[in-house]
Protein backbone atom coordinates (compact mmCIF):
# COMPACT_ATOMS: atom_id res chain seq x y z
CA UNK A 1 0.00 0.00 0.00
CA UNK A 2 1.39 3.87 -1.08
CA UNK A 3 2.67 5.90 1.77
CA UNK A 4 -0.14 8.53 1.04
CA UNK A 5 -3.08 5.55 1.76
CA UNK A 6 -1.05 4.69 5.05
CA UNK A 7 -1.31 8.11 5.74
CA UNK A 8 -4.41 9.01 5.47
CA UNK A 9 -5.64 5.70 7.55
CA UNK A 10 -2.91 6.93 9.87
CA UNK A 11 -5.34 10.77 10.07
CA UNK A 12 -8.78 9.09 10.26
CA UNK A 13 -7.77 7.09 13.22
CA UNK A 14 -5.71 10.08 15.12
CA UNK A 15 -9.21 12.24 14.21
CA UNK A 16 -11.28 9.24 15.63
CA UNK A 17 -10.02 7.29 18.17
CA UNK A 18 -12.50 4.69 18.63
CA UNK A 19 -12.17 3.93 15.01
CA UNK A 20 -8.79 2.33 15.79
CA UNK A 21 -10.05 -1.17 16.37
CA UNK A 22 -11.15 -1.24 12.20
CA UNK A 23 -7.66 0.07 11.42
CA UNK A 24 -6.66 -3.85 9.68
CA UNK A 25 -10.03 -3.87 8.30
CA UNK A 26 -10.39 -0.46 6.73
CA UNK A 27 -6.81 -2.01 4.93
CA UNK A 28 -8.42 -5.25 4.06
CA UNK A 29 -11.38 -3.29 2.68
CA UNK A 30 -9.28 -1.31 0.34
CA UNK A 31 -7.47 -4.63 -1.12
CA UNK A 32 -10.38 -5.70 -2.09
CA UNK A 33 -11.62 -2.69 -3.61
CA UNK A 34 -8.24 -1.84 -5.35
CA UNK A 35 -8.29 -5.90 -6.98
CA UNK A 36 -11.93 -5.09 -8.10
CA UNK A 37 -11.39 -2.55 -9.69
CA UNK A 38 -7.95 -3.23 -11.63
CA UNK A 39 -9.47 -6.37 -12.33
CA UNK A 40 -12.06 -4.06 -14.34
CA UNK A 41 -14.76 -4.96 -12.01
CA UNK A 42 -17.66 -2.70 -10.23
CA UNK A 43 -18.85 -1.69 -6.78
CA UNK A 44 -22.54 -1.83 -5.70
CA UNK A 45 -23.72 0.35 -2.60
CA UNK A 46 -27.25 -0.28 -0.91
CA UNK A 47 -28.75 0.74 2.69
CA UNK A 48 -31.83 1.73 4.29
CA UNK A 49 -32.78 5.44 5.50
CA UNK A 50 -29.65 7.25 6.29
CA UNK A 51 -27.56 4.55 4.88
CA UNK A 52 -29.24 4.90 1.64
CA UNK A 53 -28.22 8.84 1.70
CA UNK A 54 -24.37 7.63 2.52
CA UNK A 55 -24.58 4.67 -0.30
CA UNK A 56 -25.52 8.04 -2.75
CA UNK A 57 -22.65 9.87 -1.16
CA UNK A 58 -19.73 6.92 -1.84
CA UNK A 59 -21.11 6.87 -5.78
CA UNK A 60 -20.59 10.63 -5.75
CA UNK A 61 -16.72 10.00 -4.19
CA UNK A 62 -15.57 7.49 -6.40
CA UNK A 63 -17.37 8.33 -10.12
CA UNK A 64 -15.25 11.20 -9.86
CA UNK A 65 -12.46 13.20 -8.43
CA UNK A 66 -12.65 13.07 -5.10
CA UNK A 67 -9.13 14.46 -3.23
CA UNK A 68 -7.74 14.35 -6.99
CA UNK A 69 -7.68 15.15 -10.02
CA UNK A 70 -8.37 12.60 -11.76
CA UNK A 71 -7.77 13.77 -15.98
CA UNK A 72 -8.98 11.00 -18.15
CA UNK A 73 -6.36 8.76 -19.93
CA UNK A 74 -4.07 10.65 -23.04
CA UNK A 75 -5.21 7.58 -25.33
CA UNK A 76 -8.64 9.22 -24.76
CA UNK A 77 -7.93 12.63 -25.02
CA UNK A 78 -6.39 12.09 -28.55
CA UNK A 79 -9.73 10.05 -29.88
CA UNK A 80 -11.66 12.76 -28.70
CA UNK A 81 -9.67 15.39 -30.48
CA UNK A 82 -9.84 13.41 -33.64
CA UNK A 83 -13.83 12.58 -33.14
CA UNK A 84 -14.83 15.68 -31.59
CA UNK A 85 -12.86 18.36 -32.25
CA UNK A 86 -14.82 21.41 -31.82
CA UNK A 87 -15.87 20.09 -28.19
CA UNK A 88 -12.33 18.71 -27.45
CA UNK A 89 -11.27 21.00 -24.68
CA UNK A 90 -14.55 20.68 -23.22
CA UNK A 91 -14.43 17.30 -22.42
CA UNK A 92 -11.23 16.94 -21.62
CA UNK A 93 -10.22 19.78 -18.86
CA UNK A 94 -13.59 18.80 -17.42
CA UNK A 95 -14.20 14.51 -17.94
CA UNK A 96 -12.50 12.71 -15.39
CA UNK A 97 -11.19 9.03 -14.40
CA UNK A 98 -13.99 6.93 -12.56
CA UNK A 99 -13.98 4.47 -10.23
CA UNK A 100 -17.23 2.71 -11.44
CA UNK A 101 -19.67 2.12 -8.60
CA UNK A 102 -23.80 1.97 -8.76
CA UNK A 103 -25.88 2.50 -6.13
CA UNK A 104 -29.19 0.34 -5.34
CA UNK A 105 -31.21 3.06 -3.47
CA UNK A 106 -32.35 5.37 -6.06
CA UNK A 107 -34.03 3.42 -9.28
CA UNK A 108 -37.62 4.18 -7.73
CA UNK A 109 -39.75 2.84 -10.67
CA UNK A 110 -37.66 -0.68 -10.76
CA UNK A 111 -37.91 -0.88 -6.86
CA UNK A 112 -41.89 -0.12 -6.42
CA UNK A 113 -42.58 -2.08 -9.51
CA UNK A 114 -40.62 -5.21 -8.38
CA UNK A 115 -42.24 -4.88 -4.73
CA UNK A 116 -45.66 -4.44 -6.49
CA UNK A 117 -45.07 -8.06 -8.10
CA UNK A 118 -42.55 -10.03 -6.01
CA UNK A 119 -41.28 -9.15 -2.64
CA UNK A 120 -40.08 -5.97 -1.67
CA UNK A 121 -37.28 -6.91 0.89
CA UNK A 122 -35.64 -8.61 -2.19
CA UNK A 123 -35.61 -5.05 -3.84
CA UNK A 124 -31.99 -4.77 -3.68
CA UNK A 125 -31.28 -8.50 -4.12
CA UNK A 126 -32.74 -8.61 -7.34
CA UNK A 127 -30.38 -5.75 -8.91
CA UNK A 128 -27.28 -7.57 -7.40
CA UNK A 129 -28.49 -10.30 -9.15
CA UNK A 130 -28.78 -7.94 -12.66
CA UNK A 131 -26.38 -6.20 -12.08
CA UNK A 132 -23.23 -8.21 -10.06
CA UNK A 133 -20.68 -10.77 -12.00
CA UNK A 134 -18.00 -12.64 -10.03
CA UNK A 135 -15.14 -10.45 -8.94
CA UNK A 136 -17.90 -7.05 -8.34
CA UNK A 137 -17.90 -6.17 -4.69
CA UNK A 138 -21.28 -4.95 -2.51
CA UNK A 139 -20.73 -2.28 0.14
CA UNK A 140 -23.48 -3.56 2.12
CA UNK A 141 -24.72 -0.28 4.94
CA UNK A 142 -26.94 -1.56 7.74
CA UNK A 143 -26.43 0.27 11.42
CA UNK A 144 -27.94 -2.79 12.80
CA UNK A 145 -26.69 -5.33 10.66
CA UNK A 146 -29.87 -6.67 10.32
CA UNK A 147 -31.84 -4.71 7.64
CA UNK A 148 -33.34 -8.02 5.90
CA UNK A 149 -32.80 -5.97 2.29
CA UNK A 150 -29.31 -5.52 2.97
CA UNK A 151 -28.76 -9.02 4.20
CA UNK A 152 -30.73 -10.68 1.29
CA UNK A 153 -28.60 -8.23 -1.21
CA UNK A 154 -24.93 -9.98 0.58
CA UNK A 155 -26.43 -13.33 0.64
CA UNK A 156 -27.43 -12.85 -3.33
CA UNK A 157 -24.07 -11.12 -4.03
CA UNK A 158 -22.24 -14.39 -2.46
CA UNK A 159 -24.05 -16.79 -4.74
CA UNK A 160 -22.67 -14.43 -7.75
CA UNK A 161 -19.70 -15.10 -6.15
CA UNK A 162 -18.65 -11.30 -5.32
CA UNK A 163 -17.06 -9.78 -2.45
CA UNK A 164 -19.00 -7.76 0.37
CA UNK A 165 -17.80 -5.30 2.43
CA UNK A 166 -20.14 -4.28 5.11
CA UNK A 167 -20.60 -1.26 7.30
CA UNK A 168 -22.66 -1.59 10.94
CA UNK A 169 -22.76 -0.88 14.54
CA UNK A 170 -20.97 -2.66 17.14
CA UNK A 171 -22.25 -6.10 16.48
CA UNK A 172 -22.52 -6.38 13.12
CA UNK A 173 -25.67 -8.45 13.38
CA UNK A 174 -26.25 -10.97 10.64
CA UNK A 175 -24.45 -9.00 8.01
CA UNK A 176 -21.37 -10.26 9.66
CA UNK A 177 -21.51 -13.64 8.57
CA UNK A 178 -22.17 -12.51 5.48
CA UNK A 179 -19.09 -10.29 5.08
CA UNK A 180 -15.59 -10.61 3.52
CA UNK A 181 -14.71 -7.14 5.38
CA UNK A 182 -17.00 -6.21 8.33
CA UNK A 183 -16.41 -2.15 9.01
CA UNK A 184 -18.04 -2.73 12.49
CA UNK A 185 -18.25 0.94 14.60
CA UNK A 186 -18.15 0.54 17.99
CA UNK A 187 -21.39 2.28 18.92
CA UNK A 188 -25.25 0.88 19.58
CA UNK A 189 -27.30 4.20 18.67
CA UNK A 190 -28.41 4.52 15.11
CA UNK A 191 -27.15 8.56 14.92
CA UNK A 192 -23.50 7.31 16.68
CA UNK A 193 -23.19 4.71 13.84
CA UNK A 194 -23.81 6.58 10.94
CA UNK A 195 -21.55 9.80 12.43
CA UNK A 196 -18.85 7.27 12.28
CA UNK A 197 -19.61 5.77 8.41
CA UNK A 198 -18.95 9.04 7.44
CA UNK A 199 -15.70 9.37 8.37
CA UNK A 200 -14.58 5.60 7.68
CA UNK A 201 -16.11 5.69 3.94
CA UNK A 202 -14.82 9.02 3.52
CA UNK A 203 -11.18 7.54 4.00
CA UNK A 204 -12.09 4.87 2.51
CA UNK A 205 -12.85 6.45 -0.87
CA UNK A 206 -9.89 8.41 -0.53
CA UNK A 207 -7.43 5.66 0.06
CA UNK A 208 -8.43 3.83 -3.18
CA UNK A 209 -8.29 7.05 -5.18
CA UNK A 210 -4.94 7.08 -3.97
CA UNK A 211 -3.87 3.67 -4.77
CA UNK A 212 -5.53 3.79 -8.41
CA UNK A 213 -4.36 7.54 -9.44
CA UNK A 214 -0.82 8.39 -8.09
Amino acid sequence: MKQLSIDILKQLIDDNVKLRSLEDKIVEAVELLKEGYQNGNKVLVCGNGGSAADALHIVGELMKGFRLDRGIKTTYQEKIREMLPDYAELFIENLQEALPTISLVNEISLTTAYANDKAADLSFAQQVYGYGTCGDILVAISTSGNSKNVLYAAQIAQVKEMKVISLTGKTGGALASESDVLLNVHEEETYKIQELHLPVYHCLCAMIENEMFT
